[in-house]
């Protein structure tokens, strides 16, 4: 894997992250989706990449 996939890589998980600790635990059954929708999109992202 090249310095730029790796570089790449990490600023998708970095934004997953930080997207993530916007979320509040407490906010129900919409956000756990959300969160669950958030680890989804990067998962795709990362296997993208490393394709």
């Amino acid at each position: 894997m090249s310095d730029i996939e790796k570089n790449r890589m990490s600023a998708i998980k970095d934004m997953g992250d930080a997207f993530l600790a916007c979320l509040v635990d407490d906010q129900g059954r919409e956000a756990n989706i959300a969160r669950t929708k958030i680890e989804e999109a990067v998962m795709w992202a990362v296997k993208g990449i490393t394709r």
